[in-house]
């Protein structure tokens, strides 16, 4: 079998990069601060059925590669069996030369399972059949894959509605990782249609014990969620929007929208705008209150495809990114916050790398001295996390602010075996420091500064900023 291209110094060119990964990034644990895992999975310690459950199971990136591969829905999230569908991934992985899928699948097969072989349809069935063993041992369940990466913590994506048992069950477990809440209200915030919004804020209101009927109801019942997360542990929300909010409006236009779609008419383009404006505002404020780190992902053009939306439900892989103007509003929303006292700290994440600039920018027009790097451009992420994206992000904020008070990385992941995206972002961010020091652009005198500059951004800059 041909050996993987994944080694010791993979990323890495020459001994300053080296030294910088090896001595100071490798060994480092994994805060993981913004995920999309299961918690379930986690309290009950599961064990996957086979590779193809763990690594292609709701993984949109692999299935975009697929079809793009012109591979046959049946084996992406049809009924194929696993070893097909596993098959199938196998064959389109030599394809994928160039982009980001090609480095992590070989990463995460070397790191996860020992293996060092590359993926092709002639080394698949034995790959498939040595996973599936391992993942058969007591060292491969989900909380046991969490240990083996070295994770200290993660923090989930969670709804209001969400009941948050199963991060009492892993609480009252004494499992030695964190495993904590992320507040996540965008189906409170945003009114598409009426009758789906009705049945969520239904639930929301069935979950709390609380009869939702007017605008001030559901500002209580999300009051009363956002206490009981902050009891279990929560100290996070995240916000998720497409084009970013920015209408003018007033207490009584909020009111009056919300009970005209609790009536069951549908809300216009402009109520939409208003009231998502008016929410965004709302619980931002309610997490500076309660002392929280407030995270906002902006710009993902959704559900691109209606035919498979239509077939296959959202979040299957079509979405893209958007080309918003946003600007103007992120300075109005963070402008209106920083007037009343309440702009919590912030992580802003872009998903056009056309932003890249205007955020690293954007957020030092709201740094205010209480705390450092209290505004944050976040990380590469969704279509950026590649390794072009990654070095894109980091040049922006490098020459916008200060790349030494950056929070890192994280792996926005549904999958136990995606952590070595961190190591993927640490070899990165090495390579490049090691770049500036061998071309003279950073002193050597510096070294031991730059060192710990390499710590705090791989894991003690986002210990200190979330507190964990």
């Amino acid at each position: 079998m041909e050996k993987s291209f994944i080694h010791a110094d993979f990323l890495l060119k020459g001994e300053t990069a080296g030294k910088l990964y090896h001595e100071h990034a490798e060994k480092l644990p994994i805060i993981d601060f913004h995920c999309h895992l299961n918690p379930k999975m986690v309290a009950d310690d599961y064990r996957f059925r086979s590779i193809t459950e763990l690594w292609l199971g709701g993984d949109h990136y692999k299935w975009r590669a697929m079809r793009a591969n012109g591979v046959d829905e049946r084996y992406i999230t049809g009924n194929a069996t696993d070893w097909e569908k596993f098959q199938k991934w196998a064959e389109t992985v030599p394809y994928t030369l160039r982009n980001p899928l090609y480095h992590w699948t070989h990463l995460e097969l070397k790191t996860a399972f020992g293996i060092d072989e590359v993926l092709n349809p002639s080394t698949a069935r034995a790959i498939y059949e040595r996973c599936n063993e391992l993942l058969a041992q007591p060292g491969f369940t989900a909380r046991a894959l969490m240990k083996h990466y070295n994770v200290e913590s993660v923090c989930t994506t969670d709804d209001p509605a969400d009941t948050l048992e199963y991060h009492e069950r892993i609480a009252a477990s004494g499992f030695d990782v964190k495993v904590l809440p992320t507040w996540r209200p965008d189906k409170a915030m945003t009114i598409a249609g009426a009758a789906d919004y009705n049945a969520y804020i239904d639930r929301l209101g069935v979950v709390q014990n609380m009869d939702i009927r007017t605008f001030d109801d559901l500002i209580d019942t999300l009051k009363a969620r956002h206490t009981f997360f902050h009891a279990q542990g929560c100290r996070l929300a995240d916000h998720g929007v497409m084009a970013f909010p920015s209408s003018d409006y007033t207490m009584s236009e909020v009111k009056a929208i919300f009970a005209k779609v609790r009536a069951g008419v549908e809300p216009d383009r402009e109520e939409k705008g208003k009231f998502q404006t008016a929410m965004l505002e709302i619980l931002a404020c309610m997490n500076a209150e309660a002392g929280w780190t407030q995270q906002i992902h902006y710009g993902p053009l959704r559900n691109t495809n209606s035919r498979k939306l239509a077939e296959l439900g959202p979040d299957t892989g079509f979405d893209t990114i958007g080309d918003f103007r946003s600007a103007e509003a992120i300075a109005r929303l963070f402008d209106r916050l920083e007037a009343k006292g309440r702009l919590a700290q912030t992580i802003i994440y872009n998903i056009n790398p056309a932003d890249n600039d205007m955020l690293a920018a954007m957020i030092a027009n709201f740094q205010d001295g209480s705390v450092p790097g209290k505004m944050q451009f976040g990380a590469a992420w969704w279509f950026n996390d590649q390794r072009g994206g990654i070095i894109r992000q980091l040049d922006s904020l490098s020459e916008q602010g200060l790349l030494s008070r950056f929070v890192g990385m994280l792996t926005d992941s549904r999958s136990f075996v995606s952590y070595p995206r961190h190591e993927y972002f640490r070899r990165i961010l090495c390579n490049l420091i090691a770049n500036d020091l061998d071309e003279g652009l950073l002193p050597q005198a510096e070294m031991e500064r730059i060192e710990q500059m390499v710590e705090d951004i791989c894991y003690y800059n986002a210990k200190r900023y979330l507190k964990l």
